[in-house]
C-alpha cells in the first residue's frame, strides 16, 4: 500500500465530544449527573462505555439494572456500527457535544442486537475482517495469518493501540504488485433516509480498461440519487469518518486509507443541512 500514514493516524486518533444522560424514566436514588466522554470514531460504543456504566449504575437501584443500551434523538444506536459510522450517519450536522441518552430497561429488541460481552463484539469485529479479505484476496491473506495476529488485531482496536494494530493490519491492505488494487473493495452504504440497512454489492477498484474507479463512479453504480446533476442544487452529503471525500478520489486509497479498523468503508449519505 502507499504509505500515507499521517492519514492512517488522523483516521484512527478521531474523537468525538459525547455527552451521555440518563434517560429521565430510570429509577434513581438520586439525580444522575451527565458523564463526558471523548468516543473513539474507530471503536464500538459497548467497548468503550464502561465508565458510562459505572457513572449511572452509582445512583441506580439495582433491581432496575438491566441491558444498558443507548439511543439518539429516539434512535437506538446499533452497537455493531462503529461510533463514527453512528454518528456521521445521524448527528453529523448537531452540536457537539454529541447528546447521547442512557436506557438500563426496555431494550429495544426490534432494533438492537443483544451484546453481553467484548466477546461478542470480538467475534464480530473478526467475522467483518474475514468477510472484507474474503473480498480483497479471497480469503488468503487472513487464513495465513496465525490466531496470535488475529488477537493482536482486537486488542489493538480494544486498547487504543494505532502501531499495535496496523503491525498486522498492513497484511491485509496489501496486493500483488502486478494488480492495481484489491480484487473487490468492502464497502457498506447507508443512508439516513431509508429503513434498508445499506447497499453493498461487488464492486472492482479498476474498471476493464484498467482505469482507477473513484468514490463518484462507486456513487453513480450504486447510490446514483448521491451524484448532484450538473445544473442542480446538491442535496446529500456523503460522509467517510466525518469528512467529504471528493468524488474524484480513487476508490483504491480510499479503502487502504479510510476503512475502519473492520476494513470496510463506511459511507452515509445524509441530506445537506438547509440553512
Amino acid at each position: 500500500m502507499t504509505d500515507d500514514k499521517d492519514v492512517l493516524r488522523d483516521v484512527w486518533f478521531g474523537r468525538i465530544p459525547t455527552c451521555f444522560t440518563l434517560y429521565q424514566d430510570e429509577i434513581t436514588e438520586r439525580e444522575a449527573e451527565p458523564y463526558y466522554l471523548l468516543l473513539p470514531r474507530i471503536s464500538y460504543l459497548t467497548l468503550v462505555t464502561d465508565k458510562v456504566k459505572k457513572h449511572f449504575q452509582k445512583v441506580m437501584r439495582q433491581e432496575e439494572v438491566s441491558e444498558i443500551w443507548f439511543e439518539y434523538e429516539g434512535t437506538p444506536l446499533k452497537w455493531h456500527y462503529p461510533i463514527g459510522l453512528l454518528f456521521d450517519l445521524h448527528a453529523s450536522n448537531t452540536a457537539l457535544p454529541w447528546s447521547i441518552t442512557v436506557h438500563f430497561k426496555n431494550f429495544p429488541e426490534k432494533d438492537l442486537l443483544h451484546c453481553h460481552s467484548k466477546d461478542v463484539i470480538e467475534a464480530h469485529f473478526m467475522a467483518c475482517i474475514k468477510e472484507a479479505d474474503a473480498l480483497k484476496h479471497k480469503s488468503q491473506v487472513i487464513n495465513e495469518m496465525q490466531k496470535k495476529d488475529h488477537k493482536q488485531l482486537w486488542m489493538g482496536l480494544q486498547n487504543d493501540k494505532f502501531e499495535q494494530f496496523w503491525a498486522i493490519n498492513r497484511k491485509l491492505m496489501e496486493y500483488p504488485p502486478e494488480d492495481s488494487g484489491f480484487r473487490f473493495i468492502p464497502f457498506r452504504i447507508y443512508q439516513a433516509t431509508t429503513e434498508r440497512p445499506f447497499i453493498q454489492k461487488l464492486f472492482r477498484p479498476v474498471d476493464s480498461g484498467g482505469q482507477l474507479h473513484t468514490l463518484g463512479d462507486l456513487l453513480k453504480d450504486m447510490c446514483p440519487s448521491a451524484i448532484t446533476p450538473e445544473d442542480g442544487e446538491k442535496k446529500t452529503q456523503v460522509m467517510i469518518h466525518g469528512i467529504e471525500p471528493m468524488l474524484e478520489t480513487p476508490l483504491q486509497w480510499l479503502s487502504e486509507h479510510m476503512s475502519y479498523p473492520d476494513n470496510f468503508l463506511h459511507i452515509s449519505i445524509i441530506p445537506r443541512p438547509t440553512d
